[in-house]
């Protein structure tokens, strides 16, 4: 697995881990702070498999 790929994993990991933290919290700001967190992983991850595709076109 290439770094790009450890890398991808890694933030679907920490994506998953929000949601669950998100849904199981009791405090609406700690969900709201971890619902956001969340999103911003995804959106980390859509970023990095543009890149591992953009690497593998070239």
């Amino acid at each position: 697995m290439t770094e790009l790929e450890d890398r991808l994993e890694r933030f679907e990991t920490l994506t998953a881990e929000c949601e669950l933290i998100a849904k199981l919290a009791t405090d609406s700001k700690k969900r709201e702070f971890y619902l956001k967190l969340g999103d911003q992983y995804r959106q980390l991850a859509v970023d990095m498999r543009q890149a591992i595709a953009t690497r593998a076109a070239a």
